[in-house]
């Protein structure tokens, strides 16, 4: 069994509302408890609604932003204020929008080149150019691509030079943050077939934050189903998509389309409104919106049990 590229234990960030000048402040429990573990070659997808703390934990395991309590590992490394210089090169991003994340005033080659200028200054200027073409091939992009400005390219070849800058560090995992969802479908198909491709080429490790489950399906190994910031489901592709242990789950997966007008299933349609981060009930979270509620489930807060497809609930199926 290889060891893992990223261990993450009881990872927890929380923001603080100003109440302004006569008002109280209040703390937003975005990301509580997140604690999971990705292997290399291996992609761990992270769903759930908007809100539910996807995109903090991004960030937290990109060093973007420091976690309130808890800690992570990036081969083998522990991760803290004095690491982070050095652990960047280990773990880079993909963000959503291939167009807002590339600057405009710069050319695809100065783009590509930029990390290895920050980071790796002991390389000659030749040696920079060298490493930006050869990524340009990797990535699927023409050489004269090379000075060429982002507003001169299409979504999914905007998207293909972001995943062309994360790579030129040679990081062992790869955060994607939704990084198809803002593309047509025939394009997300050529890009989610570019990061497979990657993937098994690289031996890289993926944390693929989408709430798009038909994608999930497509790419995942293992799966993290989160609601107002936690974990409430975790285990293998295949488990959660045969056999979904926690309601939400459940309700998340009725709702996706399906392409086989043959196959029929039921909608399960959640009442209630969504409880806001600021003010979370006692008890689970989801019990507002669960048809399973009893009384157990408003007063005390499930955890996730000790097993391989585990489910924070009281009730699981």
């Amino acid at each position: 069994m290889t060891e893992p590229v990223l261990v993450a234990e009881n990872l927890t960030q929380e923001y603080v509302l100003k109440g302004g000048l006569f008002g109280q402040d209040r703390v937003v429990r975005a990301l509580t408890g997140a604690s999971f573990t990705l292997e290399a070659g291996k992609t761990l997808a992270v769903v759930g609604e908007s809100g539910c703390g996807k995109s903090t934990l991004a960030r937290c395991i990109t060093m973007i932003e420091e976690p309130v309590s808890g800690s992570f590992s990036l081969d083998g490394t522990l991760a803290a204020p004095g690491t982070h210089d050095a652990l960047r090169t280990t773990v880079q991003i993909v963000f959503q929008d291939p167009y807002g994340s590339l600057n405009p005033r710069q050319r695809c080659g100065q783009i590509l080149e930029e990390p290895l200028l920050i980071n790796r200054p002991d390389l000659s200027p030749d040696e920079r150019t060298r490493r930006a073409r050869e990524m340009l091939d990797l990535v699927g992009l023409r050489p004269e691509h090379y000075d060429r400005y982002p507003h001169m390219f299409s979504g999914g070849q905007r998207q293909r030079i972001a995943v062309g800058r994360a790579l030129m560090l040679e990081p062992k995992v790869l955060v994607l943050d939704e990084p198809v969802s803002a593309l047509d479908l025939s394009i997300q198909s050529q890009i989610l077939n570019l990061l497979v491709d990657l993937q098994e080429r690289l031996g890289l490790a993926y944390l693929f934050i989408s709430h798009d489950l038909s994608v999930v399906k497509h790419v995942a190994d293992d799966v993290i189903v989160m609601y107002l910031g936690r974990p409430v489901e975790v285990g293998s592709k295949e488990e959660i998509f045969a056999h979904q242990r926690h309601p939400y789950t459940k309700a998340l997966l009725s709702a996706t389309p399906m392409a086989d007008p043959t196959l029929r299933k039921e909608r399960i349609k959640l009442t209630g409104e969504l409880p806001s981060p600021v003010d979370i009930p006692p008890g689970c979270p989801f019990s507002p919106r669960c048809w399973k509620a009893q009384d157990k489930c408003r007063q005390e807060r499930p955890e996730l049990d000790a097993t391989a497809h585990a489910a924070a609930c009281h009730f699981p199926e």
